[in-house]
């Protein structure tokens, strides 16, 4: 199981960009998925998960400007990005729960995809 993240780049203040993550391999099914962040000496933080029904949660400094979705047929969640601030630049990383063919719920995380916000 492989989770690809793509999307990344770099992005002015006030700007948008779109990130995707999709899943391959073998696997049952996809249960929650999210987005975490890690800024430069910082510890790994959440940014957005989804439920495999559509339950959202995004951490305070995000609400309002960012939106996480998912696809189930493509096996994608993305994340929209609005009004990105300088604090937003960190690497993104992609986060899955999903059933492997043993039926066992096993998490897989993506490699990670740089934003950077500058001017």
């Amino acid at each position: 199981v492989q989770l690809v993240e793509s999307g990344g780049g770099l992005v002015q203040p006030g700007g948008f960009l779109r990130l995707s993550c999709a899943a391959s391999g073998t696997f049952v099914s996809i249960n929650a998925m999210g987005w975490y962040r890690q800024a430069p000496g910082k510890q790994r933080e959440l940014v957005a998960t989804i439920t495999s029904i559509g339950t959202t949660n995004y951490a305070d400094s995000v609400k309002g400007r960012f939106t996480i979705s998912r696809a189930n047929a493509t096996k994608t969640v993305f994340l929209q990005m609005n009004s990105l601030k300088p604090e937003d630049t960190a690497v993104y990383y992609c986060k899955g729960s999903l059933r492997d063919s043993d039926y066992v719920l096993r998490v897989y995380w993506g490699q990670g995809t740089q934003i950077t916000v500058s001017s």
